[in-house]
């Protein structure tokens, strides 16, 4: 018997679900379904994703509504569009057999006069994203005044992307007397407030431990140089044949940048986010799904609408800036009974933050090295004797053996073994075999402190405690106004009128870069690297900080930043050479693994499967 008999669903829904192929229901769906049925209480389910919270709250909403009434009776929120459409697609599957039932998706980037006409041709269930939702309730387009079910999906994320008050207004224009079931993967603070907020007592169920990462994936990290982060990648890449995998970048652009050289490299590869329209969203999922695309570089936003079942590997090229992002990440993989696996490439600078994750996640990580070039050589190669061994023989090729066999009438087996691997073998071999070593030792240190002290610039920064700044916002200011992650700013020691910062010598470049000509408020913010080492953060008010912001006042801070405005406007000395830096030629020798530019050795481009 269907282990789905036993929750209480209709025979409509056990229909769908014996099409769908599902046997065993899952443990938030045996948990939620049930009390969903049986109750007309308000709940609060926390679950990893992919753990099926979708068919959790989908069959209850479709079995208790009317379908013979057009009145919107059922409204569920996501946190984006391609979440939206999934959510709204299963919805449609779930309920087929329920003549008159209609699911409308509202989302940005449609056309909202055909939404609003979906809707009023009667819609019991309307799944929305907060932003387009709260539009149509601006223009009067929806009526959700007598809504009986309320669902936040993913609420964890909808709060992290700021909709707090759009949730808030869409929840105001809703019945008191309805019941609301929220499903988040994590419970921080924000999500807890919003559930005491709009829900009365509700129930609690938790799959696994609150917060924590899913038992079918196993979490590695993988310690380099920032310069060496994409070379990284490829390796991880090549070592791991069939990948199957969703990379995650922090900002648009890196996504962009990092899909387009993997692109470039040879490698099945696309990205998602939010710059792109719909329709190349579609696009890009769709190739995605159909495994035409083998690695596909999101952003965490972009990635909620990602539901695919056999995503072998999540690999982090940068950890996101609020670690209960990380346990989002890792649901990418391991669903639907699979094993996953997800892996984090970091610089020394953030080796605190894998500490950081495995008290929210209670998984440890396990230090791996990055394969050398060898290794990669002998497991492509024997990726291709195997794909070659399992290969069923296609026998329209037995008219054209003779010449085949002609030409090769003189060669023994094994030199035809050898020529015949050699064609991809030699591919790698001569790009690895130069190739240099990416691992780098591990170095701990204190939070305020930083990591990798030996690989890290000291900058003199002319703004201090007058222009407001404390050692906590002016290390924001900075992260943000460079896109670096949190801990890639650290050392920060404020001043009067100046400060200190520090980052690794791997972002000197980017730094003094972005900040040739940069102002504030019509003022130069000037930023140049300082002898200081540090030791001027420990001397507190002393004798020594008064005769620190001395200097400040006098000649140095005037030899500063008189010097450097001058030279800002007849391009001279230093900073010319600053206005100059290259990011394209950068990107083009970081392709070379070799670590040489003369090496001649070229990436082998991925056969595309």
């Amino acid at each position: 018997m269907n282990k789905f008999e036993q929750l209480g669903l209709e025979d409509n829904l056990l229909q769908a679900i014996t099409d769908l192929g599902f046997e065993t229901p899952s443990e938030v769906q045996e948990k939620a379904i049930p009390i969903l049925l049986e109750q007309d209480k308000d709940l609060v389910a926390l679950a990893q994703t992919g753990t099926g919270k979708t068919a959790a709250f989908g069959f209850p909403m479709i079995q208790k509504i009317n379908v013979d009434s057009r009145t919107t009776q059922g409204l569920i929120l996501s946190p984006t569009r391609e979440l939206c459409l999934q959510i709204t697609n299963d919805l449609k599957t779930y309920g087929k057999y329920y003549k008159g039932l209609n699911v409308t998706a509202i989302y940005g980037g449609a056309s909202i006069t055909d939404q609003a006409k979906q809707v009023k041709r009667g819609s019991q269930i309307i799944v929305a994203t907060p932003g387009r939702m709260k539009d149509m309730i601006s223009r009067r387009l929806v009526d959700i005044s007598k809504i009986e079910y309320a669902v936040l999906d993913e609420a964890d994320e909808m709060l992290n992307m700021g909709f707090h008050e759009d949730i808030t207004d869409i929840l105001s224009h809703t019945p008191e007397d309805k019941n609301t079931w929220l499903f988040s993967a994590t419970m921080p603070r924000e999500v807890a407030s919003i559930a005491k907020k709009f829900m009365h007592s509700p129930l609690e169920i938790t799959v696994g431990t609150k917060n924590q990462g899913s038992d079918s994936v196993s979490h590695e990290y993988y310690l380099v140089n920032t310069r060496d982060r994409y070379l990284a990648l490829k390796r991880l890449a090549d070592a791991n044949p069939d990948i199957f995998s969703v990379i995650f970048c922090r900002t648009k652009r890196d996504t962009q940048k990092v899909a387009e050289k993997l692109i470039e490299d040879g490698y099945n590869a696309g990205a998602l986010h939010g710059d792109l329209s719909q329709n190349q969203r579609d696009l890009v999922m769709k190739s995605f799904r159909n495994k035409q695309i083998q690695m596909l570089v999101a952003t965490d936003v972009a990635a909620r609408g990602i539901d695919v079942d056999d995503i072998t590997h999540v690999i982090n090229y940068q950890l996101p800036d609020e670690m209960e992002t990380y346990t989002h990440r890792s649901g990418r993989t391991g669903r639907a009974g699979k094993t996953g696996v997800s892996m984090v490439i970091v610089s020394k600078s953030e080796l605190r933050k894998i500490k950081s994750i495995e008290r929210i996640i209670k998984k440890q990580f396990e230090k791996k090295e990055i394969p050398d070039g060898m290794q990669i050589c002998e497991v492509q190669l024997m990726s291709l004797a195997n794909k070659i061994h399992d290969t069923e023989i296609n026998h329209e090729i037995d008219k054209y053996l003779d010449n085949i066999n002609e030409l090769f009438e003189t060669a023994t087996k094994e030199e035809l073994i050898k020529k015949f691997f050699s064609v991809e073998f030699t591919r790698f071999f001569n790009y690895y075999q130069k190739s240099k070593d990416l691992n780098t030792e591990a170095q701990q240190s204190s939070e305020r402190d930083g990591g990798g002290n030996d690989n890290s610039t000291r900058y003199f920064i002319n703004v201090g405690r007058k222009d407001g700044y404390d050692w906590m916002s002016l290390k924001d200011f900075l992260r943000d106004t460079l896109e670096l992650g949190k801990d890639d700013v650290f050392k920060v020691d404020v001043k009067d009128s100046f400060s200190f910062f520090n980052t690794e010598t791997t972002l000197k470049e980017k730094v003094l870069a972005f900040f040739t000509d940069f102002k504030q408020n019509g003022r130069f913010v000037n930023v140049e690297v300082s002898e200081d080492k540090g030791r001027s953060r420990n001397r507190g008010k002393g004798r020594g900080g008064r005769r620190d912001d001395r200097r400040s006042g006098g000649r140095r801070d005037d030899k500063r930043s008189g010097k450097r405005r001058s030279d800002s406007r007849n391009g001279s000395g230093d900073r010319s050479e600053r206005r100059g830096f290259d990011y394209s030629s950068r990107s083009r020798r970081s392709n070379s693994d070799s670590g040489s530019s003369n090496s001649g050795s070229s990436r082998p481009r991925r056969s595309r499967r």
